[in-house]
């Protein structure tokens, strides 16, 4: 893939996929619509891609199975546009893989500001550091190649995992709030106690612990935060 930015939109409705297009187009980024679920694998098979944009009722596929398929085999961050406004989708689109959550009907400019959000988080963790690894425990990572292993298996982790781990990993002994893990992370002020930092910990815990039970990797600390258990 050359250096253009290529973002996949992935919307059934031809007015919406349109608009989303334009508004990427503007930034002087590529996007390529797709209108189904099918199409969407596809072209995620078919190259790599910096960004996707992602409805959740589509044909052929739904946003949820494509959302597993993406944090599966990528980390490429994955912004959930969709009608579906209930606390519960959104939770479980969290869980699941995606890294933001848009409802719809969507402010243009909203939808503007976030894509570059996240496009530079997704930049800056692609710059590979002096540092080659971290390792802690038996959790080795790859910095250059973006790979997390543990317990000799390989993790699929979403782009907000492999930040949060890689936070945590760079200084295991110092406590992270919840504000220092969502500014460092999200790169957005924080604004109180929502969910968002919850939900992505506890899908990061659980691959850890799926990968070897009978160790402990990140500890609570109880009205502080979190930290690399010892």
């Amino acid at each position: 893939m050359d250096n253009k930015v290529n973002i996949l939109v992935v919307e059934d409705d031809n007015d919406i996929n349109h608009l989303l297009c334009n508004i990427i187009r503007k930034r002087n980024y590529s996007a390529q619509p797709a209108y189904s679920g099918t199409e969407a694998i596809l072209y995620l098979e078919k190259q790599d891609w910096d960004l996707v944009l992602l409805d959740l009722m589509l044909p052929g596929m739904t946003g949820e199975e494509i959302l597993s398929a993406i944090a599966a085999k990528s980390n490429v961050p994955v912004i959930v546009i969709s009608a579906k406004g209930d606390q519960h989708t959104k939770i479980d689109s969290l869980r699941a893989g995606a890294d933001d959550y848009i409802t719809k009907p969507f402010d243009i400019e909203e939808v503007s500001a976030r894509i570059d959000s996240h496009l530079r988080r997704y930049k800056r963790m692609s710059i590979a550091p002096s540092k080659q690894e971290l390792a802690f425990k038996d959790i080795l990572v790859d910095l250059e190649a973006k790979t997390v292993q543990v317990n000799n298996q390989k993790l699929a982790l979403t782009s907000r995992e492999y930040a949060i781990l890689i936070l945590l990993l760079s200084s295991p002994k110092k406590v992270f709030s919840k504000s220092n893990l969502f500014e460092n992370v999200w790169h957005e002020p924080f604004h109180g106690d929502d969910n968002t930092v919850n939900v992505h910990m506890s899908n990061l815990r659980t691959k850890l612990s799926k990968a070897n039970p009978a160790e402990e990797y990140i500890e609570t600390v109880w009205g502080m935060g979190y930290r690399m258990k010892s």
